[in-house]
């Protein structure tokens, strides 16, 4: 279905073109070329971390980054119940058990004292997920983390630009991970990076991610790695959309509050933001008031052209990680009630007013 709005689309700034041309005519189009180290220097100063690693995925990150800290068979890693597949997935690729927590209700990140009490002796590592772009009360987690002597990887995938306290999130945990896919904030059409300010970490996941080469000898290979790497292509389309990426961030927080403005008395709330921290709203999120209107209202939407998603289902509800009695109240009724609205930077205020019109329509007719 052609949508008239869709959930998203990329934003281009045009010199993409230009740089994949470059990155052709030079030959360079795998693994190797210069923009790969370009694309790691800028995202690395933007964040104010010392070290970037770009790989092929937002997933692959993740996978790189626990096999960094040493996540593997017999540990637990510590996820919210409320993210994309990929966090808990990664951890089982390690041979890890992933142990959910729920969510706190106001902001929708991963609730710190659920985290407390799920810690054991077999507790690894925690992976706060910055859910939507805005940060978990990320300060807290590290202090548990710190005591217990846990590791702690942020899942940044939906975070570039998000700040805890004016820094931005990817800068507190050991390792942090991004993805760049055609939805995020910055896109390289698929393409993740592994940040972090410890050289071990980084190091090791550079290694690991190019087949587990040596540092110090040509195609010798000295533990068991993978095929991770970057494109030099999707690299240059990184450098090209890193020239724009504040004013992508400026604008989706500018759509968000035209969001806020439009809905703000109609029975919807509008996903808010805790003072002293910066949502970068990678998605505009609404909950409605009564269950029984979500998927209604996403019918609507959809027959007057605005594709809408649903907020993610917890993990433990799917079959691979079902766990029977286990229940997170808050993660289940964000879930049953949350709707992703169409978020892409290209949308103008005329834009957002007419898709409220259309949610607005729908509750005078349910009325």
């Amino acid at each position: 279905m052609n949508y008239k709005f869709p959930v998203y689309k990329p934003f281009f700034s045009g010199k993409e073109k230009d740089l994949v041309l470059e990155c052709i005519d030079s030959t360079w189009i795998s693994s190797k070329g210069k923009f790969i180290n370009q694309f790691e220097d800028e995202f690395s100063n933007y964040l104010g971390v010392r070290h970037a690693v770009s790989v092929m995925n937002g997933t692959v990150a993740l996978h790189l980054a626990l096999e960094a800290i040493g996540v593997g068979p017999g540990d637990e890693v510590i996820v919210p119940t409320l993210t994309y597949i990929a966090s808990v997935n990664a951890i089982s690729y390690t041979g890890a058990t992933p142990v959910f927590v729920d969510s706190e209700p106001d902001f929708w990140q991963m609730d710190p004292n659920d985290f407390v009490r799920k810690i054991t002796s077999r507790t690894k590592a925690v992976m706060p997920v910055h859910l939507y772009g805005h940060p978990c009360d990320i300060e807290k987690i590290i202090e548990v983390a710190g005591s217990k002597s846990i590791h702690v990887v942020e899942d940044c995938a939906e975070a570039l630009g998000t700040k805890y306290n004016d820094k931005f999130v990817g800068g507190f945990g050991d390792v942090s991970t991004f993805s760049f896919f055609g939805n995020k904030t910055i896109t390289t059409g698929e393409g993740g990076m592994v940040v972090s300010n410890n050289l071990k970490y980084a190091d090791l996941a550079l290694r690991l991610k190019g087949q587990g080469l040596a540092n110090d000898r040509e195609y010798w290979h000295d533990i068991i790695g993978f095929n991770y790497r970057m494109t030099n292509i999707c690299a240059a389309i990184g450098c090209a959309q890193m020239t724009s990426i504040d004013e992508v961030i400026s604008k989706k927080r500018q759509i968000a509050s035209w969001y806020k403005e439009s809905l703000n008395n109609l029975p919807v709330v509008v996903h808010q933001e805790k003072k002293g921290m910066t949502h970068s709203y990678w998605m505009v999120s609404i909950l409605t008031d009564k269950v029984s209107d979500r998927d209604p209202l996403r019918l609507w939407l959809k027959q007057n052209g605005v594709e809408t998603r649903p907020v993610f289902s917890p993990v433990n509800t799917m079959p691979m990680y079902f766990e029977g009695g286990s229940f997170f109240p808050v993660a289940s009724d964000l879930s049953s009630r949350g709707i992703n609205l169409p978020s892409y930077p290209d949308l103008s205020r005329d834009d957002v007013s007419k898709i409220c019109e259309y949610i607005e329509t729908y509750f005078k007719q349910r009325v």
